[in-house]
């Protein structure tokens, strides 16, 4: 499996591998949306937002519709904060059109769903499951600067909860948004924020 890890020097024969902050990698896929029909996007389309790309394992199954149906409830509010959603699969834009015509989840959905069907997209991000030419269930949400701040990775039997992913991405707007805070363990927006310092230290 191909992981684009950026591997950084961070001391004299010590290097440090992450995806966490790397930037959101070049790529240029053909899209479905209900609205617009058939389009392509690049990566240039993802620039001065929040955006999360949304890898299932394909169209026409079992667990991906009930999530996808999942993340469109939320849609509204994650536009309402500058968020866009794209879902991602290997499946061809033209399968997307079909599985949305043909099934009310599927109908119901209004983000963009992208078709990686060179696997491109999916390789660059650590989820492709080559024998099967089909992704892991995977979510990733990058900042306006296009630098990766969540992600998260399932075994496909196992579904996400969209809203989860909401309070991840409430709480990363909010660090981004006040420099210096950080959010505690289950928090929630509104709740109490931590501001790390040396008086702080054994005090928690």
């Amino acid at each position: 499996m191909y992981v684009p890890l950026q591997c950084k020097t961070i001391k004299r024969n010590k290097t440090m591998c992450t995806l966490i902050n790397q930037q959101l990698p070049e790529f240029k896929v053909n899209a479905y949306r209900k609205d617009k029909g058939f389009f392509t996007v690049t990566n240039e389309d993802l620039k001065g937002k929040w955006s999360i790309l949304f890898f299932y394992p394909g169209d026409f199954t079992f667990v991906c519709p009930t999530e996808l149906a999942d993340l469109q409830d939320f849609y509204a509010e994650l536009q309402g904060l500058g968020v866009e959603v794209y879902s991602v699969s290997t499946d061809s834009h033209f399968v997307h059109k079909a599985w949305s015509d043909a099934t009310d989840t599927i109908k119901g959905i209004e983000y963009t769903m992208l078709a990686d069907m060179t696997f491109d997209l999916s390789r660059k991000h650590g989820v492709m499951i080559e024998e099967d030419g089909q992704a892991y269930r995977g979510t990733f949400l990058y900042n306006p600067e296009g630098k990766l701040k969540v992600l998260e990775i399932h075994d496909n039997g196992i579904g996400r909860d969209a809203s989860e992913l909401m309070r991840k991405v409430k709480a990363a707007k909010f660090v981004y948004e006040n420099p210096g805070l950080v959010c505690p363990a289950k928090w929630k927006e509104g709740a109490a924020t931590l501001k790390p310092s040396i008086d702080l230290v054994g005090k928690i």
